[in-house]
């Protein structure tokens, strides 16, 4: 928000972490993983409810289509991870990292983020409908035709990501910065766009996209 200090929450992850290897398929029910890293994998399947990932480090991880809804991810980085149309639906991130990280069409609705930041993601048509989050950042990468549908943000950063036809319908954008963001169209009505935070260039845009002619 313009004129406050950004403050995201970094994961509190130990130096030295334990090699794990993980099969989702074989987790019980309300199984919990601390202090581990894994690495140069691929991950499928469904994982059991409610699994929890305390103090991890995925690197170079595939998860493509992996259903892992109800999950529970505290004090977690995701690096160089491909997590493409994986289903996180209703899980829990808190003090998360996800960088350099293909994200394409994850989806988190109706999930609970606090202190999560994207960093260099391809998140396209990632999901992320009926959201709680608080104190997210973000930070460059791609979220356009992204799904924010009815979601509640608060303290929510943005810097140079791409947004082009992300949906915000039902979603206040109130305090929002958007100024350094890319994009030319957004799935957001008047009563969702009043009170964020815009370039001139983009005040243009907008006021094309709600029916208005710009005189040049």
């Amino acid at each position: 928000m313009s004129g406050k200090k950004q403050l995201v929450d970094l994961p509190k992850v130990p130096a030295y972490l334990e090699s794990l290897e993980l099969d989702i398929n074989d987790l019980g029910q309300d199984c919990e993983f601390v202090d581990s890293i894994v690495q140069d994998c691929e991950l499928s399947g469904e994982a059991p409810y409610k699994a929890c990932f305390d103090r991890m480090k995925f690197t170079n991880v595939t998860m493509r289509g992996a259903r892992m809804r109800k999950s529970e991810f505290t004090d977690v980085i995701f690096e160089r991870c491909d997590l493409s149309n994986a289903d996180f639906q209703d899980a829990i991130f808190h003090r998360v990292v996800f960088k350099d990280c293909k994200l394409i069409g994850m989806d988190v609705s109706s999930g609970m983020l606090r202190n999560a930041s994207f960093i260099d993601c391809n998140a396209e048509y990632a999901v992320f409908r009926m959201i709680n989050a608080k104190r997210i950042n973000l930070q460059g990468g791609t979220f356009a035709y992204g799904d924010f549908f009815n979601s509640n943000l608060t303290e929510f950063y943005l810097t140079e990501t791409k947004l082009d036809q992300a949906q915000f319908s039902q979603t206040k954008l109130a305090g929002i910065d958007l100024s350094s963001c890319e994009f030319d169209n957004l799935g957001a009505t008047l009563p969702e766009l009043r009170g964020c935070i815009i370039s001139p260039l983009q005040a243009a845009a907008f006021a094309g996209q709600l029916g208005m002619v710009v005189k040049r």
